[in-house]
């Protein structure tokens, strides 16, 4: 929000009553003690810093640039962004673009679903390949993304539940089947991606066997579930690429401090750019307490002409009275350039 108030934990507690009225007395008074807030400059350098991904538990999660992006739209939308939040965001955009772009703040993947895709593709599976993905929750709609984006074209999805699996077959152009139905498929596959909230192996041995009908080629599996869905004595006794959660934590690790190398040098960036920011945040208050000159000093040259000196300038003859014309229109002209330019040369002094 942006208003001329300071914020303190009474006025949190007011304004977290005023979202919710059902809140308990007793919750009300702890939580302004667990809140975070900002004033002025700290204010906009935390924006910053967490549209940037600096401040975040994800550093160098572009998604969070995102979200930040569409809060500010739905709220705009709302009629709830005034003048300065509007430079605000703006400021904010400009910045988190110029800290992944400047930096490495973004680079190499810590997510689990793209390294477990980044290892699929290591594995020179083709894009043809036939790959079964079992489980619509978040992990596999984030791999499901990777997948559509580098056209995998041969995807069947099975889910426990079908109407949760909109978003995932939207995204790989295919039908959903229900669990149930891995006992009798019989197309074959290259690559299976599981992740379920299942807390034992959904794909056993004699499963496996089933969904190989008699292929004896070398599979990728994805086991991205904690615990594992997919048997290990499958590894052991058949011909897999096995990728799992712990063989990716110890690159996501190693990845992360290598984001977090590029802390300084982001904070340095939104620093510079908060102090280009004060700047033209001065310059917009210089116009808007300046924006009212123009209308009154043409109202004192209309008044002069229409009322004070009507009369006279009505006797003045026709070269005489347009010259008169043309010299207090060159004078309103002067008259409000030259406050706004010494209140400028001011503020730069």
């Amino acid at each position: 929000m942006y208003a001329n108030i300071r914020i303190d934990h009474d006025w949190i507690k007011r304004f977290l009553k005023m979202i919710n009225p059902n809140l308990e007395e007793q919750i009300a008074q702890k939580l302004p003690k667990y809140t975070d807030y900002y004033h002025g400059t700290e204010a906009i350098r935390h924006l910053c810093q967490v549209a940037s991904s600096v401040d975040s538990l994800v550093i160098g999660e572009r998604e969070i640039f995102r979200q930040f992006r569409e809060a500010y739209q739905f709220c705009s939308d709302a009629g709830l962004c005034g003048d300065f939040l509007r430079l605000i965001e703006k400021h904010v955009v400009t910045t988190a673009k110029s800290v992944y772009t400047r930096t490495k703040i973004g680079e190499r993947p810590i997510s689990v679903a793209s390294l477990a895709f980044k290892k699929l593709l290591a594995s020179n599976i083709s894009n043809t390949a036939q790959v079964l993905m079992i489980g619509a929750g978040e992990t596999n709609t984030n791999i499901a993304r990777f997948l559509s984006k580098h056209r995998f074209e041969n995807v069947t999805v099975f889910n426990r539940s079908l109407h949760t699996t909109g978003e995932v077959s939207k995204l790989l152009n295919t039908e959903a089947l229900h669990l149930t139905d891995l006992k009798s498929y019989t197309r074959g596959f290259d690559a299976i991606i599981i992740c379920t909230a299942s807390t034992k192996p959904i794909i056993d041995i004699s499963l496996y066997r089933s969904l190989l009908n008699k292929d004896v080629s070398k599979k990728v599996l994805v086991d991205l579930s904690v615990p594992r869905n997919i048997d290990p004595l499958i590894v052991e006794q058949f011909d897999v690429e096995y990728i799992d959660v712990e063989s990716i934590r110890s690159l996501a690790e190693a990845n992360m401090a290598f984001r977090k190398q590029e802390l300084v040098s982001a904070n340095v960036i939104i620093d510079e750019n908060l102090d280009a920011f004060e700047e033209l945040l001065q310059e917009r208050r210089l116009e808007l307490s300046l924006k009212s000159i123009p209308s009154e000093i043409k109202a004192v040259k209309d008044r002069a002409v229409n009322q004070v000196f009507k009369s006279d300038i009505e006797n003045l003859d026709t070269n005489t009275r347009e010259l008169v014309l043309k010299m207090m229109d060159y004078m309103e002209k002067k008259c409000i350039a030259a406050p706004i330019k010494i209140a400028r040369e001011t503020q730069l002094n």
